[in-house]
């Protein structure tokens, strides 16, 4: 049997051959809290693929774990946001953390569609694979005022928080075979909500009808096989490429219709259009071909309600920065300043007088550590003494001392007659006495039953 040859599975270079593990990417935690449904489940699912290659897309949560257990192990490994989903007697929430020190900002999730959804109600379902998550999602800001004197304060907080989310664009190094998705977050004035939509980058011949598209592209159909066109239904080549299929063509008895009438109203316009800048995933998409790109919505939807803003991480009292349903007057919100001001320094004072208490109990420690070592020294030294005293004694006032276990060469290690016979005389005193001896009494058992 061949020898199973093993793959490396882990990335070679580091960080220069991995972007996306680079210093200053953001990175993120997407989790559940609490007793959540399977759709809720699924969810936190499809949003770590949204928010793949930086994120832990394998993270596991357990009944036990608190949000106090992700925050104490977000730092070793970089993390810089928290995504957590719980499950409400009113709605699913949601809440993003920016970590280590906050703010916190509270959603509610009005609706949500999952991926599996989307794909059932699209008209072209696409298969994804694993190449279009190695790249993380542009990210695109829409329908959000322009920051200014009568712009809420919490709607350019917001929008921050959404651009912390992901990676900063960079259009000088940024390689447009890694564009690759899409994440579209825009603002409804009028329901004061925020939708979150998810699409997937296409690009496809520009200037050529939906029939000869499908040839370049070598995509076959769904009456295909083996990816090759059917084309036993017609009667000429012509029927297939420039006719329209069952609609007769304009002022033609034959039912043709001109190459450019098609191609015009299959390409579109040339807003549609942009000529490639760089080599792009596809066939044929080569740099400076004209193309014309489309995105399709591979999933998740959702629809949020900005509910609450605060300025510390859960667990921690902060200051209130915006909430939706309690409005505070300026006195109030000063009050509120004030008092969370006064809590900061008496926690800052007691963590130093712990400290305080911390060095001291050191400084006992050590100043009592001192006496007792150099009364530990002084037993050691009679103790030397005594020992020395003891051998001198063994070695009979002097001399060298020898082991009683050494062997003397002129010494007869048989012995004499006599020497044995009073050995076998002392044994056999021994054997009788041992004989005569009674024997030790046996401990009663008792039964249990």
């Amino acid at each position: 049997m061949a020898r199973r040859r093993k793959n490396r599975t882990h990335l070679k270079g580091g960080v220069a051959s991995n972007p996306g593990t680079a210093e200053g990417v953001p990175k993120s935690f997407v989790i559940k809290h609490g007793q959540v449904g399977t759709s809720l489940t699924q969810l936190v699912r499809d949003v770590r693929k949204v928010m793949e290659p930086n994120t832990a897309s394998r993270l596991k949560e357990r009944t036990r774990n608190k949000l106090k257990d992700f925050f104490t192990m977000a730092p070793a490994l970089g993390v810089t946001h928290l995504l957590a989903f719980t499950l409400t007697d009113v709605a699913p929430s949601f809440r993003i953390v920016r970590l280590s020190a906050g703010p916190t900002l509270s959603f509610r999730v009005e609706r949500y569609s999952l991926v599996k959804d989307v794909m059932k109600i699209s008209r072209r379902a696409h298969s994804l694979g694993s190449v279009e998550y190695l790249s993380p999602p542009l990210l695109v800001l829409a329908s959000f005022p322009q920051p200014g004197p009568s712009t809420p304060p919490h709607l350019s907080l917001l929008m921050k928080t959404f651009q912390t989310l992901f990676p900063p664009l960079a259009p000088h190094t940024l390689s447009l075979s890694s564009a690759r998705r899409v994440v579209l977050i825009s603002y409804d004035a009028e329901r004061g909500t925020v939708d979150f939509r998810h699409y997937l980058i296409t690009v496809k011949p520009y200037g050529v009808s939906k029939r000869v598209r499908r040839v370049l592209e070598g995509a076959s159909t769904k009456s295909s096989a083996k990816g090759h066109l059917d084309l036993g239904n017609e009667k000429d080549v012509a029927d297939f490429f420039l006719r329209r299929k069952g609609e007769p063509g304009p002022g033609a008895s034959d039912g043709y219709e001109s190459a450019a009438s098609s191609a015009s109203s299959a390409a579109g316009d040339d807003a549609d259009a942009v000529s490639l800048a760089d080599d792009y995933v596809g066939r044929n998409n080569k740099k400076g071909q004209k193309r014309a790109v489309k995105l399709d919505e591979i999933g998740p939807r959702m629809e949020l309600r900005l509910i609450k803003i605060t300025e510390s991480v859960p667990g921690k009292e902060g200051a209130v920065i915006y909430h939706q349903f309690v409005k505070r007057t300026k006195a109030e919100t000063a009050t509120q300043k004030a008092e969370h001001r006064a809590k900061e320094k008496l926690r800052k004072q007691r963590r130093e007088e712990q400290e305080r208490n911390i060095q001291r109990k050191k400084e006992l420690a050590t100043q009592n550590k001192a006496p007792n070592a150099a009364e530990n020294e002084e037993d050691e030294g009679d103790e030397e003494d005594l020992d020395e005293d003891l051998r001198e004694q063994s070695d009979g006032g002097g001399g060298e001392y020898e082991g009683d276990g050494a062997w003397d060469d002129d010494e007869d290690i048989s012995g004499d007659e006599h020497e044995g016979s009073d050995s076998e005389e002392a044994d056999e005193e021994s054997s009788e006495s041992e004989v005569f001896r009674p024997p030790p009494k046996k401990p009663k058992l008792r039964s249990k039953y």
